[in-house]
């Protein structure tokens, strides 16, 4: 049966045809100002983000981001600055993980229904269709999973860990536990922080083991280096990665800070 969660076809308001040369591809854009041009006001957010045009289209249009504005920088900037006091992070890194977590919700299938409303009313609107889960990549991933849960209270969460060799880099399962039906579901696969790729990679093999398709896959992070996200995607052309910044140097110590092990 052919999946309608595919980057043609989900719904996602930082995106927009493109008319040019890639056709009907989708490309990342950011809200546009009265006074500014959209090319120009995409330059300059990509530029603000560490990001290059040239680097979007190296990386895949599966590369989705965040719009930025001031209320996201200032969450990425307290999260990075190192004197930030534990309690302030752990605030910040919640508010940007729920952020994440309602745009990858963006991305699932949804067909359009109809309410009666208190006063008899009848009201055009839409549904999430069923068949949804989670899944943190254990540790740094499960500070991801209460931000879900507060969207969506009954949703299943599966496990994955993963633990890398610190001389070979080398990624290796330990563990592993989803819903026994995940290769039915579309999957929100949770990892705040994208460094080298090689654990996001590892993971994805475990989920295409247990029948998942790659294109059910939405990637949910907070901060990506661009070789990870590059890393990712070619393993994987048709995952989806969702970030809200793409920056050589990323926060490597969110999962010792959020959980008070640094």
């Amino acid at each position: 049966m052919e999946s309608i969660f595919n980057k043609d076809t989900m719904p996602c308001h930082n995106q927009e045809l493109n008319s040019g040369a890639l056709g009907s591809a989708k490309q990342v854009r950011f809200a546009n100002s009265s006074e500014t041009s959209s090319d120009e006001q995409q330059h300059d957010a990509n530029h603000v983000a560490g990001i290059s045009n040239d680097l979007i289209l190296e990386i895949g249009l599966q590369l989705k981001l965040l719009p930025l504005n001031d209320q996201i920088r200032e969450l990425q900037t307290i999260i990075r600055d190192k004197t930030t006091s534990r309690g302030d992070f752990v605030f910040c890194a919640d508010r940007l993980i729920r952020l994440v977590v309602e745009e990858g919700l963006n991305q699932l299938p949804y067909t359009e229904c109809t309410v009666t409303t208190p006063t008899g009313h009848k009201y055009e609107g839409v549904k999430f269709e069923k068949g949804n889960c989670g899944v943190s990549i254990m540790r740094s991933g499960e500070a991801m999973e209460q931000g879900l849960r507060d969207c969506c209270r009954s949703i299943r969460i599966g496990k994955i860990l993963i633990q890398s060799d610190e001389e070979t880099q080398k990624a290796k399962v330990y563990y592993a536990k989803f819903p026994p039906d995940i290769f039915r579901r579309k999957v929100l696969l949770m990892y705040p922080i994208l460094s080298t790729g090689n654990t996001v990679i590892e993971a994805v093999k475990v989920l295409i083991e247990h029948g998942v398709q790659p294109k059910h896959i939405i990637l949910l992070s907070l901060f990506s280096t661009p070789h990870g996200a590059k890393s990712i995607i070619q393993e994987f052309p048709d995952i989806t990665i969702l970030t809200t910044e793409v920056h050589p140097v990323a926060p490597t110590h969110f999962g010792q800070k959020y959980f008070g092990t640094d």
